[in-house]
């Protein structure tokens, strides 16, 4: 025979004591912490990136294409670049600038940072620093190998994103074409917001 279990109704007959309170609330903590199990067991695979990048064909002037919008990156910009230069002592230099016009003449705000290769065996894995002593990873997840005219770079969390080019217009065969490959990497592009030019 079928057993039914019915919820305990509180009222002024039937009151929990204090300590069946506890042993609840034990109880839902418990039911709450498997629930979050569960949850993490069915996480996300870990974020991969290129299997290597040469700094030295990844320096120079990058425009931004697209992006996931952040706080601390001027929403009103016509135009973002980033530049990238690499220092005698190993490191990086970062230099973001956004423009209030597309042709890049009116420069509305810029800062500089520097960038630390966390994974020397790939170099495709960075952490920049523009305030001491924070800094944020830099993953490049894909990249135009063969000409470097193109990267996405994200965060091991999913929740950064920029799709960056040489020039500041993508074929839009190309655009579309990274936004799939960026979704397969279980990355929300409905998040992706287009600041670059197609063509």
């Amino acid at each position: 025979m079928e057993r039914t279990i019915l919820p305990v109704i509180l009222s002024s007959e039937n009151k929990l004591t204090k300590g069946e309170t506890m042993r609840f609330i034990i109880v839902l903590i418990i039911l709450l912490t498997a629930a979050a199990s569960g949850l993490s067991a069915r996480k996300l695979p870990p974020l991969t990136t290129v299997d290597k990048v040469d700094l030295q064909r990844y320096a120079g002037l990058w425009y931004q294409i697209g992006y996931f919008p952040m706080r601390f990156q001027p929403k009103d910009a016509k135009l973002t670049t980033a530049e990238y230069a690499l220092h005698t002592k190993g490191y990086v230099t970062v230099k973001n600038t956004a423009y209030k016009d597309f042709e890049g003449k009116q420069a509305m705000s810029d800062i500089e940072g520097k960038a630390f290769i966390s994974d020397k065996k790939t170099n495709a894995k960075l952490k920049v620093q523009f305030f001491w002593p924070f800094k944020g990873d830099y993953w490049i997840i894909l990249l135009d190998e063969k000409d470097y005219q193109w990267a996405v770079v994200s965060h091991p969390n999913r929740k950064y994103l920029w799709i960056l080019a040489r020039q500041p217009v993508m074929d839009k065969e190309l655009y579309q074409s990274l936004v799939q490959q960026i979704a397969a990497k279980h990355i929300d592009t409905d998040k992706i917001v287009l600041t670059g030019k197609l063509k």
